[in-house]
């Protein structure tokens, strides 16, 4: 295989770059990193020595690509005619602008409150419990009137956007008055590619620390 993913099938961030290979039907090998081995956590601080996932191996090119949004711009490379950063300038702005969204306003909010009971470290989480409530009206908003968040097509935002409101749904529920974001993520649900992403994850669940806030039609 000319591209090995260093992933673990329960990490967001990694769905996040599953979700695109899968939508580009682009083949790899996979390398599962369990970073509380020390074998594991070696392989992949010699690739990336941050030591977090998603990194790519590109064998051919003998390049490694780290960093999810990075990573699916690279995979654009490999696609056919359904790039998921557009080539217009001004769409593909929004496309980065929204796939920063979900990763910096939904994602970091969401792996703290999980961190928090990961290491029962009891802390106050009204901010990041707030965080996510702004930052769903803030996508009701822009979701109006729009099949995918960022762009006519499914996009790199929508990638980022499946696995961010999937386990912040599981901390955070959607209001009532989110119709269209509930919507729109019962979209991102039916995704070909984002079910084979939660197929593939289901037997890691039961880590998941909020496992029992994960609807019954996902176990």
């Amino acid at each position: 295989m000319p591209l090995t993913l260093y992933y673990h099938p329960l990490s967001s961030f990694c769905h996040k770059v599953l979700v695109a290979l899968y939508e580009h039907g682009i083949e790899f090998e996979r390398r599962i990193i369990d970073l509380s081995n020390e074998a594991d956590r070696a392989e992949l601080q010699a690739l990336w020595p941050l030591c977090k996932f998603p990194v790519i191996r590109d064998h051919a090119r003998e390049r490694n690509v780290a960093e999810s949004s990075v990573i699916i711009e690279y995979l654009d490379r490999f696609a056919g005619q359904h790039l998921l950063v557009p080539t217009d300038g001004d769409s593909a702005l929004e496309v980065r602008l929204w796939d920063r969204f979900f990763d910096l306003h939904v994602q970091v909010p969401m792996q703290q409150i999980v961190a928090d009971r990961l290491y029962a470290t009891h802390g106050d989480l009204t901010k990041e419990r707030t965080a996510l409530t702004t930052a769903y009206g803030m996508l009701e908003r822009q979701l109006a009137g729009r099949t995918w968040v960022a762009s006519e097509d499914f996009s790199m935002a929508d990638c980022a956007a499946a696995p961010a409101l999937f386990y912040a749904s599981t901390l955070v529920p959607f209001p009532e008055s989110c119709g269209g974001l509930s919507s729109y993520f019962e979209r991102l649900t039916n995704r070909p590619s984002f079910q084979r992403v939660l197929d593939e994850a289901r037997p890691y669940f039961a880590l998941y620390p909020f496992a029992e806030a994960i609807p019954q039609r996902f176990r």
